[in-house]
């Protein structure tokens, strides 16, 4: 019966193998070591990536949604604001060319008439415009506090990238600003006011214009 002999074989390694041997072992074992390969092993930390990053595109859709809403209400108001010059500028020319055809006493008498309709239009198209603006002040309000949960969110995400399983599960994402912007809004607040319904002003300021015109333009 022969004999087994065992043999090694050696295989001879040159300075550049063995470094590309050592560069792959260091980078097994950074991965290994890397946040996110313990994020994947702990079943509660990988739930909780996954649940953030759920609620930061729902979040991400929802401003885009919102977003369109304010499109269509800033479309919705210049054209009521359109509407609203329009209407005036043809009402005056035809209250003008009818006041110059028929001049006389009795003409002058009916001028309220004239006024009380541009009164309750202009009543109408205030109190639209003024809905409008507020639905639109109130979806952009919700806007801002939709992205800066999103910013929180987004915020725990990474934080929770880079620390890991070390990375405190009882922790909830949220903003610290919150309050601080709210006590400079009140505290500016009739500013703010003025500045977002500007459009309603300019309005009420035409309207109040165009009533002693329609009076002028009978009796002259």
């Amino acid at each position: 019966m022969k004999d087994l002999h065992h043999h090694l074989v050696e295989i001879p390694v040159d300075g550049e193998h063995q470094k590309q041997i050592i560069s792959a072992i260091n980078a097994i074992s950074a991965i290994q070591d890397h946040p996110l390969m313990e994020i994947s092993e702990s079943p509660g930390h990988l739930l909780l990536l996954k649940l953030l990053q759920r609620e930061e595109d729902l979040s991400g859709r929802r401003i885009a949604r919102k977003e369109t809403r304010l499109d269509t209400l800033r479309r919705e108001i210049f054209q009521l604001c359109l509407f609203f010059f329009t209407f005036h500028g043809l009402f005056l020319t035809i209250l003008f060319t009818s006041s110059n055809n028929d001049v006389g006493v009795d003409v002058c008498q009916k001028w309220w008439i004239p006024m009380t309709t541009s009164l309750s239009f202009c009543v109408v198209m205030v109190f639209l415009v003024q809905m409008k603006l507020y639905r639109y002040w109130k979806v952009n309000g919700r806007i801002h506090q939709e992205k800066s949960d999103n910013r929180g969110i987004t915020r725990c995400i990474q934080e929770l990238r880079m620390k890991g399983v070390s990375f405190d599960l009882s922790k909830e994402p949220g903003n610290g600003k919150r309050m601080k912007s709210s006590s400079v809004e009140i505290k500016w607040k009739p500013i703010t006011w003025c500045s977002q319904y500007l459009v309603t002003i300019c309005l009420v300021l035409a309207s109040g214009l165009s009533l002693p015109i329609c009076k002028f333009m009978v009796c002259a």
